[in-house]
């Protein structure tokens, strides 16, 4: 069975509406949190590929996110395993800060409705298709910029990236596919989290694009699994098991 490792940052953001499109393919996943202690997967070899979530943190806040480094380390390992990868929000950060971006704090809050918009980059990519002149809600607190030779497959309205894919098998995706209405209110409820100033009119917003954003979740998940593949199961280590007899 096809297995994606997928590291979860707080309790109101995980999969989300991306759940269901997995599960309707057969495609199973294993939640790693390290908020709470947990530690990340040790190698890419019992999965067939990985997802980084959204995070309430800045990726330079590395001592309230103390797995940065890690996660980056782990970035690497599944590229090198040739095994796909997915960055959300603050994921989509860490794939840009990886190849080589500047990571900001600034703009602490970016959280914003927006259209996507494809670039001449994204010509051809069923990702920034199914993107393209769809509504979207952008949310990452913190910024990269993007190094020499990543260019944007998708931008805002004002021209912010908002996809990458600097090679084959990964995306970052500043755009929050995963998130529905109630997932956002979990947020407003989270303890110890700075939420932004207007999240509720971004949250109202959400409600009433509820049904154009389950259209565009749709089709990016399609888009994601002919473009990386994810239907395909890779090949995985043996799991051994030993027998001790007395």
């Amino acid at each position: 069975m096809k297995q994606f490792a997928v590291i979860q940052h707080t309790y109101a953001e995980f999969l989300g509406l991306i759940e269901n499109q997995l599960e309707k393919r057969d495609i199973g996943f294993a939640y790693f949190r390290p908020f709470v202690g947990q530690e990340l997967p040790g190698s890419a070899g019992q999965f067939d590929a990985l997802f980084i979530l959204g995070a309430k943190t800045p990726p330079t806040d590395h001592d309230e996110a103390p797995w940065h480094d890690d996660e980056l380390k782990l970035i690497g390992v599944f590229r090198e395993a040739k095994r796909p990868f997915v960055g959300i929000g603050y994921g989509a950060l860490l794939l840009a800060e990886y190849e080589g971006g500047r990571s900001s704090a600034e703009p602490f809050h970016n959280a914003y409705w927006t259209v996507a918009h494809k670039t001449p980059a994204g010509a051809g990519d069923a990702v920034a298709d199914a993107l393209d002149g769809r509504p979207v809600l952008v949310m990452a607190n913190g910024s990269v910029t993007l190094p020499q030779g990543v260019e944007p497959l998708v931008v805002d309205d004002e021209g912010r990236w908002l996809v990458i894919r600097p090679d084959a098998l990964a995306y970052g995706l500043l755009c929050r596919p995963e998130l529905k209405p109630g997932m956002i209110e979990d947020m407003i409820m989270e303890a110890h989290r700075d939420t932004p100033p207007d999240i509720g009119a971004l949250l109202e917003a959400a409600r009433r694009h509820w049904q154009d954003t389950q259209v565009t979740t749709d089709q990016l998940i399609v888009a994601l699994v002919r473009e990386l593949d994810l239907m395909t199961e890779r090949r995985k280590m043996p799991v051994f098991r030993l027998n001790i007899s007395e």
